[in-house]
């Protein structure tokens, strides 16, 4: 695991948004060619979302494929 709590935050918020992306494809019944060209990436970067593999996008990456589902991204920060 990592030690890093920064890296740590990063990690948990870009597995909230892959979640909340599979979830949607999933409802849509989306085929990885199809969600490829929604989201305007590749077929194998889809392969990618629907395998989890969250160290693969960055999270302005994922806020992007979000907000291009049609799902509204928000944040809370606190001290």
């Amino acid at each position: 695991m990592e030690d890093d709590p920064v890296r740590v935050e990063t990690l948990r918020l870009r597995s909230v948004l892959l979640i909340a992306i599979n979830e949607e494809l999933d409802f849509r019944g989306l085929k990885q060619k199809e969600a490829a060209a929604l989201l305007h990436i590749t077929q194998p970067r889809a392969s990618a979302l629907k395998q989890g593999k969250v160290n693969v996008f960055r999270l302005d990456t994922l806020v992007d494929i979000t907000h291009r589902l049609g799902l509204r991204v928000s944040m809370e920060v606190t001290a």
